[in-house]
Protein backbone atom coordinates (compact mmCIF):
# COMPACT_ATOMS: atom_id res chain seq x y z
CA UNK A 1 0.00 0.00 0.00
CA UNK A 2 0.62 3.57 -0.27
CA UNK A 3 3.53 4.27 2.30
CA UNK A 4 4.52 2.17 3.25
CA UNK A 5 2.99 5.10 3.21
CA UNK A 6 4.91 4.96 5.88
CA UNK A 7 6.82 7.54 8.42
CA UNK A 8 9.29 8.20 6.82
CA UNK A 9 8.56 11.70 6.25
CA UNK A 10 4.90 12.24 7.77
CA UNK A 11 3.68 9.50 6.63
CA UNK A 12 1.18 9.18 9.13
CA UNK A 13 0.24 12.44 9.71
CA UNK A 14 -2.35 12.56 12.70
CA UNK A 15 -2.20 15.40 15.03
CA UNK A 16 -0.53 15.03 18.57
CA UNK A 17 -0.87 17.55 21.47
CA UNK A 18 -1.15 21.21 20.58
CA UNK A 19 -0.78 20.80 16.87
CA UNK A 20 2.05 18.83 16.94
CA UNK A 21 1.83 16.27 13.99
CA UNK A 22 2.61 12.27 15.46
CA UNK A 23 5.46 12.50 13.35
CA UNK A 24 6.83 15.20 15.27
CA UNK A 25 6.32 14.18 18.21
CA UNK A 26 7.80 10.93 18.30
CA UNK A 27 10.55 12.55 16.62
CA UNK A 28 11.32 15.07 19.86
CA UNK A 29 10.93 11.79 21.91
CA UNK A 30 13.50 9.69 20.21
CA UNK A 31 16.21 12.96 20.65
CA UNK A 32 15.30 13.57 24.35
CA UNK A 33 14.80 10.14 25.62
CA UNK A 34 16.23 7.66 23.05
CA UNK A 35 15.16 4.82 20.61
CA UNK A 36 13.38 3.04 23.45
CA UNK A 37 11.31 5.21 24.30
CA UNK A 38 9.90 6.53 21.19
CA UNK A 39 9.43 2.89 20.43
CA UNK A 40 7.10 2.59 23.55
CA UNK A 41 5.13 5.62 22.22
CA UNK A 42 5.06 4.63 18.72
CA UNK A 43 3.08 1.09 19.90
CA UNK A 44 0.78 3.24 22.44
CA UNK A 45 0.21 5.14 18.40
CA UNK A 46 -0.49 2.02 17.01
CA UNK A 47 2.50 2.88 14.44
CA UNK A 48 5.06 0.76 15.44
CA UNK A 49 3.95 -2.54 16.67
CA UNK A 50 6.54 -4.94 15.15
CA UNK A 51 4.64 -7.72 13.12
CA UNK A 52 3.50 -10.49 15.32
CA UNK A 53 4.07 -13.70 12.33
CA UNK A 54 6.33 -16.12 12.73
CA UNK A 55 5.97 -18.28 10.00
CA UNK A 56 3.11 -19.91 7.58
CA UNK A 57 0.16 -21.63 9.50
CA UNK A 58 -1.51 -23.21 6.64
CA UNK A 59 -5.20 -24.12 6.68
CA UNK A 60 -6.23 -27.48 6.25
CA UNK A 61 -9.34 -29.35 5.97
CA UNK A 62 -10.91 -26.93 4.11
CA UNK A 63 -14.02 -28.08 2.12
CA UNK A 64 -14.42 -27.44 -1.88
CA UNK A 65 -18.10 -27.81 -1.61
CA UNK A 66 -17.85 -24.33 0.25
CA UNK A 67 -17.75 -21.36 -1.82
CA UNK A 68 -15.35 -18.19 -1.10
CA UNK A 69 -15.61 -15.35 -3.25
CA UNK A 70 -12.66 -12.63 -2.32
CA UNK A 71 -13.04 -8.72 -2.95
CA UNK A 72 -10.27 -7.23 -4.37
CA UNK A 73 -6.75 -8.45 -5.86
CA UNK A 74 -4.45 -6.62 -3.74
CA UNK A 75 -2.47 -7.99 -1.06
CA UNK A 76 -5.12 -9.08 0.93
CA UNK A 77 -7.20 -10.33 -1.30
CA UNK A 78 -4.31 -12.51 -3.31
CA UNK A 79 -3.15 -13.63 -0.06
CA UNK A 80 -6.53 -14.74 1.01
CA UNK A 81 -7.14 -16.65 -2.33
CA UNK A 82 -3.92 -18.00 -2.25
CA UNK A 83 -4.18 -19.63 1.09
CA UNK A 84 -7.85 -20.62 1.00
CA UNK A 85 -7.38 -22.81 -2.40
CA UNK A 86 -4.41 -24.24 -0.75
CA UNK A 87 -6.92 -25.12 2.33
CA UNK A 88 -9.13 -26.47 -0.07
CA UNK A 89 -11.92 -24.49 -1.32
CA UNK A 90 -13.46 -23.08 -4.52
CA UNK A 91 -12.41 -19.60 -4.57
CA UNK A 92 -13.36 -16.95 -7.32
CA UNK A 93 -11.82 -12.92 -6.74
CA UNK A 94 -13.28 -9.97 -8.13
CA UNK A 95 -11.06 -7.01 -8.61
CA UNK A 96 -11.85 -3.15 -10.25
CA UNK A 97 -8.60 -2.84 -12.21
CA UNK A 98 -7.49 -4.50 -15.39
CA UNK A 99 -4.33 -5.58 -13.20
CA UNK A 100 -3.92 -7.66 -9.89
CA UNK A 101 -1.92 -5.91 -6.78
CA UNK A 102 -4.01 -2.80 -5.58
CA UNK A 103 -1.42 -0.36 -4.24
CA UNK A 104 1.21 -2.62 -4.69
CA UNK A 105 1.43 -0.68 -7.97
CA UNK A 106 4.88 0.02 -10.19
CA UNK A 107 4.48 2.14 -13.19
CA UNK A 108 6.96 1.40 -15.99
CA UNK A 109 7.11 2.88 -19.22
CA UNK A 110 3.84 2.20 -21.50
CA UNK A 111 1.52 2.27 -18.77
CA UNK A 112 -1.23 4.33 -18.44
CA UNK A 113 -3.78 5.09 -16.20
CA UNK A 114 -6.84 7.50 -15.94
CA UNK A 115 -7.54 9.25 -12.51
CA UNK A 116 -10.91 10.60 -11.54
CA UNK A 117 -11.57 13.67 -13.53
CA UNK A 118 -10.65 11.87 -16.99
CA UNK A 119 -7.06 13.10 -16.84
CA UNK A 120 -4.87 10.25 -18.35
CA UNK A 121 -1.23 9.83 -17.63
CA UNK A 122 1.40 7.54 -19.99
CA UNK A 123 4.40 6.67 -18.29
CA UNK A 124 7.14 7.28 -20.43
CA UNK A 125 10.11 5.99 -18.35
CA UNK A 126 13.28 4.38 -19.75
CA UNK A 127 13.07 0.60 -20.30
CA UNK A 128 14.26 -0.35 -16.40
CA UNK A 129 12.89 2.69 -14.48
CA UNK A 130 10.18 2.62 -12.61
CA UNK A 131 8.13 4.16 -9.72
CA UNK A 132 6.12 2.55 -6.75
CA UNK A 133 3.14 4.96 -6.19
CA UNK A 134 2.16 2.78 -3.30
CA UNK A 135 4.48 0.77 -0.92
CA UNK A 136 8.24 1.59 -1.52
CA UNK A 137 10.08 -0.32 1.00
CA UNK A 138 10.18 -3.68 3.30
CA UNK A 139 11.12 -3.05 6.82
CA UNK A 140 13.37 -5.77 8.67
CA UNK A 141 10.76 -6.52 10.91
CA UNK A 142 7.75 -7.27 8.56
CA UNK A 143 7.85 -10.65 8.87
CA UNK A 144 5.03 -11.71 6.43
CA UNK A 145 5.94 -10.37 3.73
CA UNK A 146 9.42 -11.28 3.99
CA UNK A 147 8.06 -14.74 4.02
CA UNK A 148 6.19 -14.46 1.14
CA UNK A 149 8.77 -13.08 -0.69
CA UNK A 150 11.15 -16.31 0.50
CA UNK A 151 8.10 -18.44 -0.45
CA UNK A 152 7.35 -16.95 -3.69
CA UNK A 153 11.35 -16.59 -4.57
CA UNK A 154 10.80 -13.15 -5.13
CA UNK A 155 14.61 -11.48 -4.95
CA UNK A 156 15.16 -8.55 -2.91
CA UNK A 157 17.59 -6.02 -2.38
CA UNK A 158 18.64 -2.98 0.21
CA UNK A 159 16.60 0.22 0.35
CA UNK A 160 18.72 2.98 1.03
CA UNK A 161 16.81 5.20 3.79
CA UNK A 162 19.68 6.97 5.14
CA UNK A 163 22.37 8.39 3.11
CA UNK A 164 24.64 10.75 4.99
CA UNK A 165 25.73 12.60 2.00
CA UNK A 166 22.13 13.38 0.88
CA UNK A 167 20.81 17.26 1.86
CA UNK A 168 18.30 18.85 4.41
CA UNK A 169 17.15 21.61 3.14
CA UNK A 170 14.98 24.24 4.61
CA UNK A 171 14.43 27.23 2.04
CA UNK A 172 14.23 29.58 5.41
CA UNK A 173 17.84 29.26 6.44
CA UNK A 174 21.80 28.89 4.99
CA UNK A 175 20.47 31.32 1.94
CA UNK A 176 18.13 28.25 0.50
CA UNK A 177 21.27 26.34 0.38
CA UNK A 178 20.66 22.73 1.44
CA UNK A 179 22.94 20.97 3.71
CA UNK A 180 24.63 17.73 3.83
CA UNK A 181 23.22 15.36 6.31
CA UNK A 182 26.56 14.56 7.60
CA UNK A 183 27.51 17.89 8.45
CA UNK A 184 24.10 18.74 10.35
CA UNK A 185 23.94 15.82 12.33
CA UNK A 186 27.86 15.49 13.60
CA UNK A 187 27.38 19.35 14.23
CA UNK A 188 24.33 19.03 16.44
CA UNK A 189 25.64 15.88 18.30
CA UNK A 190 28.99 17.60 18.52
CA UNK A 191 27.91 20.91 19.96
CA UNK A 192 25.20 18.87 22.41
CA UNK A 193 27.99 16.39 23.56
CA UNK A 194 29.94 19.64 24.00
CA UNK A 195 26.81 21.22 26.78
CA UNK A 196 26.23 17.85 28.23
CA UNK A 197 30.41 17.61 28.52
CA UNK A 198 30.60 20.91 29.76
CA UNK A 199 27.76 20.47 32.82
CA UNK A 200 29.16 17.18 33.91
CA UNK A 201 33.39 18.35 34.06
CA UNK A 202 31.20 21.24 36.48
CA UNK A 203 29.81 18.39 38.74
CA UNK A 204 26.31 19.50 37.99
CA UNK A 205 25.02 16.01 37.08
CA UNK A 206 26.12 14.75 40.70
CA UNK A 207 22.77 14.29 42.15
CA UNK A 208 22.03 11.97 39.15
CA UNK A 209 24.91 10.01 38.03
CA UNK A 210 28.58 8.81 40.06
CA UNK A 211 31.59 10.58 39.86
CA UNK A 212 32.83 6.82 38.28
CA UNK A 213 30.28 6.96 35.92
CA UNK A 214 30.79 10.85 35.09
CA UNK A 215 34.30 9.72 33.56
CA UNK A 216 32.77 7.17 31.64
CA UNK A 217 29.79 9.67 30.38
CA UNK A 218 32.83 11.84 29.44
CA UNK A 219 34.41 9.57 27.38
CA UNK A 220 31.60 8.78 25.59
CA UNK A 221 30.42 11.90 25.08
CA UNK A 222 33.84 12.52 23.86
CA UNK A 223 33.90 9.95 21.24
CA UNK A 224 30.13 10.17 20.11
CA UNK A 225 30.37 13.71 19.48
CA UNK A 226 33.35 13.96 18.13
CA UNK A 227 35.32 16.21 21.17
CA UNK A 228 38.60 17.77 21.40
CA UNK A 229 41.09 16.33 24.28
CA UNK A 230 39.41 19.47 26.25
CA UNK A 231 35.83 18.22 25.24
CA UNK A 232 35.43 21.37 22.93
CA UNK A 233 33.76 20.54 19.20
CA UNK A 234 35.64 22.85 17.09
CA UNK A 235 36.57 22.99 13.72
CA UNK A 236 39.87 20.37 13.04
CA UNK A 237 40.55 17.08 12.05
CA UNK A 238 38.45 14.99 14.46
CA UNK A 239 35.49 16.86 13.28
CA UNK A 240 36.30 16.64 9.91
CA UNK A 241 35.94 12.64 10.45
CA UNK A 242 32.55 13.23 10.63
CA UNK A 243 31.67 15.96 9.25
CA UNK A 244 33.68 15.88 6.47
CA UNK A 245 36.37 17.93 5.07
CA UNK A 246 37.62 21.21 3.12
CA UNK A 247 40.32 19.26 1.62
CA UNK A 248 40.01 15.78 1.70
CA UNK A 249 43.06 13.53 2.41
CA UNK A 250 45.14 12.57 -0.59
CA UNK A 251 48.14 10.78 -1.34
CA UNK A 252 51.81 11.55 -2.58
CA UNK A 253 52.46 15.36 -2.56
CA UNK A 254 48.81 16.24 -2.71
CA UNK A 255 48.08 19.16 -0.34
CA UNK A 256 47.72 18.36 3.43
CA UNK A 257 44.08 17.94 4.90
CA UNK A 258 42.03 20.49 5.95
CA UNK A 259 39.06 20.08 7.76
CA UNK A 260 35.78 21.79 7.27
CA UNK A 261 34.24 24.89 9.56
CA UNK A 262 31.60 23.41 11.69
CA UNK A 263 28.06 25.49 11.90
CA UNK A 264 27.38 27.05 15.07
CA UNK A 265 24.09 25.26 17.26
CA UNK A 266 21.87 28.37 17.19
CA UNK A 267 22.09 28.05 13.33
CA UNK A 268 21.22 24.88 13.58
CA UNK A 269 18.57 25.30 15.79
CA UNK A 270 17.23 27.85 13.74
CA UNK A 271 16.86 25.95 10.63
CA UNK A 272 15.07 23.54 12.03
CA UNK A 273 16.91 20.59 10.10
CA UNK A 274 17.37 18.60 13.11
CA UNK A 275 13.98 17.68 12.98
CA UNK A 276 15.09 15.20 10.09
CA UNK A 277 17.78 13.70 11.86
CA UNK A 278 15.75 10.89 13.05
CA UNK A 279 14.50 9.65 10.16
CA UNK A 280 16.60 6.40 10.17
CA UNK A 281 16.58 6.00 13.75
CA UNK A 282 12.34 5.63 13.88
CA UNK A 283 11.55 1.40 14.20
CA UNK A 284 10.09 0.90 10.66
CA UNK A 285 13.52 2.43 9.17
CA UNK A 286 16.26 0.73 11.06
CA UNK A 287 18.53 -1.00 8.59
CA UNK A 288 18.16 -3.52 6.71
CA UNK A 289 15.64 -2.12 4.66
CA UNK A 290 14.27 -3.82 0.88
CA UNK A 291 12.84 -3.55 -1.88
CA UNK A 292 11.81 -5.62 -4.32
CA UNK A 293 14.36 -6.35 -7.73
CA UNK A 294 12.62 -4.65 -10.43
CA UNK A 295 9.57 -3.18 -8.73
CA UNK A 296 7.46 -3.10 -5.55
CA UNK A 297 4.37 -5.31 -7.45
CA UNK A 298 6.72 -8.57 -7.93
CA UNK A 299 5.61 -9.80 -4.91
CA UNK A 300 2.08 -9.56 -5.55
CA UNK A 301 2.58 -10.28 -8.91
CA UNK A 302 4.05 -13.43 -8.00
CA UNK A 303 0.89 -14.40 -5.76
CA UNK A 304 -1.14 -13.32 -8.45
CA UNK A 305 0.29 -15.95 -10.93
CA UNK A 306 -0.47 -18.40 -8.52
CA UNK A 307 -4.26 -17.92 -8.48
CA UNK A 308 -4.36 -16.15 -11.85
CA UNK A 309 -7.30 -18.82 -12.71
CA UNK A 310 -9.15 -17.64 -9.84
CA UNK A 311 -9.16 -13.82 -10.61
CA UNK A 312 -11.70 -11.85 -12.51
CA UNK A 313 -10.21 -8.49 -13.43
CA UNK A 314 -12.36 -5.37 -14.76
CA UNK A 315 -14.97 -6.31 -12.39
CA UNK A 316 -16.72 -2.77 -10.71
CA UNK A 317 -18.50 -4.35 -7.30
CA UNK A 318 -21.81 -1.98 -7.23
CA UNK A 319 -23.86 -4.40 -4.16
CA UNK A 320 -23.13 -6.71 -1.68
CA UNK A 321 -25.94 -8.49 -0.18
CA UNK A 322 -26.20 -11.26 2.47
CA UNK A 323 -28.85 -13.66 3.76
CA UNK A 324 -28.09 -17.20 6.03
CA UNK A 325 -27.47 -18.80 3.26
CA UNK A 326 -24.72 -17.25 0.97
CA UNK A 327 -23.42 -13.83 -0.25
CA UNK A 328 -24.92 -12.32 -3.49
CA UNK A 329 -22.37 -9.52 -5.19
CA UNK A 330 -23.56 -7.37 -7.94
CA UNK A 331 -20.42 -5.95 -10.17
CA UNK A 332 -20.36 -4.00 -13.82
CA UNK A 333 -17.17 -3.74 -15.93
CA UNK A 334 -14.99 -0.95 -14.45
CA UNK A 335 -14.06 -0.20 -18.02
CA UNK A 336 -15.88 -0.03 -21.10
CA UNK A 337 -19.79 -0.67 -21.46
CA UNK A 338 -21.58 -4.53 -20.40
CA UNK A 339 -24.51 -5.39 -18.40
CA UNK A 340 -24.69 -6.22 -14.47
CA UNK A 341 -23.48 -9.64 -13.25
CA UNK A 342 -24.49 -11.62 -10.03
CA UNK A 343 -22.28 -14.33 -8.47
CA UNK A 344 -23.43 -16.05 -5.40
CA UNK A 345 -21.06 -17.71 -2.62
CA UNK A 346 -21.41 -19.22 0.69
CA UNK A 347 -18.72 -16.89 2.13
CA UNK A 348 -17.80 -13.68 1.20
CA UNK A 349 -13.66 -11.59 2.24
CA UNK A 350 -14.30 -8.52 1.26
CA UNK A 351 -10.76 -6.52 1.43
CA UNK A 352 -12.55 -3.16 -0.45
CA UNK A 353 -11.23 0.47 0.50
CA UNK A 354 -13.47 1.42 3.22
CA UNK A 355 -13.38 4.79 1.16
CA UNK A 356 -15.01 2.76 -1.86
CA UNK A 357 -17.35 0.05 0.56
CA UNK A 358 -18.73 2.89 2.23
CA UNK A 359 -20.74 3.95 -1.10
CA UNK A 360 -21.59 0.53 -1.86
CA UNK A 361 -24.95 -1.01 -1.31
CA UNK A 362 -24.17 -3.23 1.74
CA UNK A 363 -25.98 -5.89 3.56
CA UNK A 364 -24.61 -5.35 7.18
CA UNK A 365 -25.45 -4.97 10.61
CA UNK A 366 -26.09 -1.07 11.55
CA UNK A 367 -22.47 -1.15 14.13
CA UNK A 368 -20.30 -2.83 11.15
CA UNK A 369 -21.75 0.31 8.42
CA UNK A 370 -21.07 3.10 10.64
CA UNK A 371 -17.72 1.45 11.50
CA UNK A 372 -16.81 1.38 7.38
CA UNK A 373 -18.24 4.88 7.37
CA UNK A 374 -16.59 6.35 9.87
CA UNK A 375 -13.10 5.97 9.07
CA UNK A 376 -11.20 8.74 6.25
CA UNK A 377 -8.30 8.25 4.44
CA UNK A 378 -5.20 10.23 3.80
CA UNK A 379 -4.41 11.65 1.17
CA UNK A 380 -0.73 11.28 -0.21
CA UNK A 381 0.57 12.41 -3.66
CA UNK A 382 4.08 10.98 -5.10
CA UNK A 383 5.72 12.11 -8.30
CA UNK A 384 8.38 10.52 -10.17
CA UNK A 385 10.62 12.59 -12.40
CA UNK A 386 13.31 11.05 -15.04
CA UNK A 387 16.26 12.81 -16.30
CA UNK A 388 18.78 12.46 -18.76
CA UNK A 389 21.35 11.06 -16.03
CA UNK A 390 22.43 10.12 -12.91
CA UNK A 391 23.51 13.52 -12.24
CA UNK A 392 22.82 13.28 -8.18
CA UNK A 393 25.73 10.33 -8.18
CA UNK A 394 27.87 11.87 -10.91
CA UNK A 395 28.07 15.49 -9.43
CA UNK A 396 27.08 14.77 -5.92
CA UNK A 397 27.47 11.58 -4.95
CA UNK A 398 24.39 11.24 -3.83
CA UNK A 399 23.92 7.36 -3.90
CA UNK A 400 20.33 6.33 -2.63
CA UNK A 401 18.83 7.66 0.26
CA UNK A 402 16.90 10.41 0.78
CA UNK A 403 16.80 14.44 0.98
CA UNK A 404 14.31 16.14 3.30
CA UNK A 405 13.25 19.44 2.64
CA UNK A 406 10.29 22.41 4.16
CA UNK A 407 8.85 22.51 0.40
CA UNK A 408 5.41 21.08 -0.35
CA UNK A 409 7.67 18.59 -2.16
CA UNK A 410 8.81 17.07 1.48
CA UNK A 411 11.51 14.68 0.00
CA UNK A 412 13.32 13.50 -2.29
CA UNK A 413 14.47 10.21 -2.96
CA UNK A 414 17.41 8.64 -4.97
CA UNK A 415 17.31 5.17 -6.64
CA UNK A 416 18.71 2.37 -4.25
CA UNK A 417 19.74 0.45 -7.45
CA UNK A 418 21.87 0.48 -10.66
CA UNK A 419 24.61 2.45 -8.69
CA UNK A 420 27.05 4.26 -11.56
CA UNK A 421 24.31 3.67 -14.05
CA UNK A 422 25.49 5.82 -17.13
CA UNK A 423 22.28 6.46 -18.40
CA UNK A 424 19.03 7.89 -17.77
CA UNK A 425 17.56 7.79 -13.87
CA UNK A 426 14.39 8.33 -11.97
CA UNK A 427 14.19 10.47 -8.86
CA UNK A 428 10.79 10.03 -6.41
CA UNK A 429 10.43 13.77 -6.91
CA UNK A 430 8.34 14.34 -3.85
CA UNK A 431 6.14 12.46 -1.54
CA UNK A 432 3.50 14.81 -0.23
CA UNK A 433 1.18 14.18 2.98
CA UNK A 434 -1.44 16.90 4.86
CA UNK A 435 -2.47 19.99 3.23
CA UNK A 436 0.45 20.29 0.43
CA UNK A 437 -1.13 16.47 -0.74
CA UNK A 438 -4.73 17.88 -1.49
CA UNK A 439 -3.21 21.04 -2.77
CA UNK A 440 -1.34 19.10 -5.22
CA UNK A 441 -4.16 16.36 -5.76
CA UNK A 442 -6.28 18.94 -7.09
CA UNK A 443 -4.11 19.82 -9.37
CA UNK A 444 -3.72 18.51 -13.38
CA UNK A 445 -1.07 15.86 -13.15
CA UNK A 446 1.53 18.13 -15.21
CA UNK A 447 0.89 20.71 -13.13
CA UNK A 448 2.05 18.30 -10.26
CA UNK A 449 5.22 17.66 -12.57
CA UNK A 450 5.20 21.15 -13.33
CA UNK A 451 5.44 21.84 -9.43
CA UNK A 452 7.94 19.62 -8.52
CA UNK A 453 10.53 20.39 -10.86
CA UNK A 454 10.30 24.14 -9.61
CA UNK A 455 10.53 23.13 -5.82
CA UNK A 456 13.32 20.53 -6.77
CA UNK A 457 15.53 23.21 -8.21
CA UNK A 458 16.18 24.43 -5.36
CA UNK A 459 17.64 21.53 -3.75
CA UNK A 460 19.49 20.38 -7.06
CA UNK A 461 20.14 23.57 -9.45
CA UNK A 462 20.67 20.39 -12.78
CA UNK A 463 16.66 19.86 -12.38
CA UNK A 464 15.64 22.15 -15.20
CA UNK A 465 18.95 20.91 -17.79
CA UNK A 466 18.38 17.28 -16.95
CA UNK A 467 14.37 17.33 -16.45
CA UNK A 468 13.04 14.82 -19.44
CA UNK A 469 9.53 13.71 -18.01
CA UNK A 470 7.32 12.73 -15.22
CA UNK A 471 4.29 11.17 -13.43
CA UNK A 472 2.49 12.08 -10.65
CA UNK A 473 -0.16 10.06 -8.81
CA UNK A 474 -2.73 11.90 -6.05
CA UNK A 475 -4.60 9.08 -4.41
CA UNK A 476 -7.70 10.65 -3.82
CA UNK A 477 -8.33 10.66 -7.36
CA UNK A 478 -7.15 7.17 -7.89
CA UNK A 479 -10.88 5.45 -8.24
CA UNK A 480 -10.46 2.25 -6.76
CA UNK A 481 -9.36 3.87 -3.98
CA UNK A 482 -10.14 7.35 -3.23
CA UNK A 483 -7.26 8.27 -0.77
CA UNK A 484 -4.03 6.52 0.47
CA UNK A 485 -4.88 4.40 3.69
CA UNK A 486 -7.27 4.18 6.31
CA UNK A 487 -6.60 7.35 8.73
CA UNK A 488 -7.38 5.71 12.35
CA UNK A 489 -7.52 7.84 15.06
CA UNK A 490 -7.15 6.44 18.67
CA UNK A 491 -11.28 7.40 19.59
CA UNK A 492 -12.43 5.83 16.16
CA UNK A 493 -9.92 2.59 17.15
CA UNK A 494 -11.81 2.62 20.30
CA UNK A 495 -15.36 2.85 19.41
CA UNK A 496 -14.96 0.79 15.74
CA UNK A 497 -12.12 -1.56 15.43
CA UNK A 498 -13.36 -4.36 17.11
CA UNK A 499 -16.71 -4.15 14.93
CA UNK A 500 -14.95 -3.34 11.62
CA UNK A 501 -12.92 -6.51 12.31
CA UNK A 502 -15.44 -8.76 13.62
CA UNK A 503 -17.55 -11.34 11.14
CA UNK A 504 -20.71 -10.39 10.08
CA UNK A 505 -22.65 -12.97 9.35
CA UNK A 506 -20.71 -14.20 5.88
CA UNK A 507 -18.85 -11.72 5.83
CA UNK A 508 -15.83 -10.71 6.78
CA UNK A 509 -13.59 -7.57 6.02
CA UNK A 510 -9.55 -7.64 5.57
CA UNK A 511 -6.69 -5.14 4.45
CA UNK A 512 -4.53 -2.19 5.96
CA UNK A 513 -8.13 -0.51 7.40
CA UNK A 514 -8.60 -3.66 9.35
CA UNK A 515 -5.23 -3.88 10.87
CA UNK A 516 -3.12 -2.20 13.73
CA UNK A 517 -0.10 -1.44 11.10
CA UNK A 518 -2.08 0.99 8.76
CA UNK A 519 -0.84 2.27 5.53
CA UNK A 520 1.81 -0.61 5.60
CA UNK A 521 1.67 -4.51 3.16
CA UNK A 522 2.54 -5.90 6.60
CA UNK A 523 -0.84 -5.00 8.31
CA UNK A 524 -2.99 -5.74 5.30
CA UNK A 525 -1.26 -9.19 4.91
CA UNK A 526 -1.75 -9.97 8.59
CA UNK A 527 -5.74 -8.38 8.62
CA UNK A 528 -6.11 -10.94 5.67
CA UNK A 529 -4.55 -14.10 7.60
CA UNK A 530 -6.12 -13.50 10.50
CA UNK A 531 -9.64 -13.21 8.99
CA UNK A 532 -9.56 -16.63 6.70
CA UNK A 533 -8.30 -18.25 10.30
CA UNK A 534 -11.50 -16.85 11.48
CA UNK A 535 -13.74 -17.79 8.59
CA UNK A 536 -12.61 -20.76 8.06
CA UNK A 537 -12.96 -21.96 11.69
CA UNK A 538 -16.16 -20.80 11.40
CA UNK A 539 -17.03 -22.87 8.47
CA UNK A 540 -15.79 -26.23 9.92
CA UNK A 541 -18.07 -25.36 13.02
CA UNK A 542 -20.98 -25.09 10.67
CA UNK A 543 -23.35 -27.17 8.31
CA UNK A 544 -24.14 -25.23 5.03
CA UNK A 545 -27.96 -26.30 4.27
CA UNK A 546 -26.99 -26.23 0.70
CA UNK A 547 -23.95 -26.16 -1.80
CA UNK A 548 -23.38 -22.16 -3.32
CA UNK A 549 -21.89 -21.96 -6.63
CA UNK A 550 -19.35 -19.35 -8.01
Amino acid sequence: MPNDFDLSAPSHPGAGPAGVSRRQLLSLIGRAAGGSAMYSAMSTLGLAQESPYRGARPLTGGRRDQTILVLGAGMAGLVAAYELRNAGYTVKVLDYNQRAGGRSWTLRGGDVFTELGGERQECRFEHGLYLNPGPWRLPHHHHAMLDYAHRLKVPLEPFMMVNYNSYLHSSKAFGGKPQRVKRIQADFHGHVAELLGKVTAQHQLDAAVTREDQEKLLEALRDWGALDEQHRYARNLTSAVRRGYDIAPGGGLMPLPQPSEPIALNEILDSGLWKYLSAGADYDFQQAIFQPVGGMDAIAMALYREVKDLVQLNAKVTAIHQDAAGVTVRYVPSHGSGPAHTVRADWCVCTIPLSVLSQLELTVQPALREAIEAVPYAASVKIGLQFKRRFWEQDEQIYGGISFTDLPIQMVSYPSTNYGHAGKGVLLGGYLFGPHAYEFTAMPPAERVRRAVEYGTQIHAQYPQEFEHGVAVGWHRVPWILGCYGQWTDDMRAKHYQTLCTQDGRLVLAGEHASMIPAWQEGAVLSSLDAIQRLHAQILATHPLHKASV
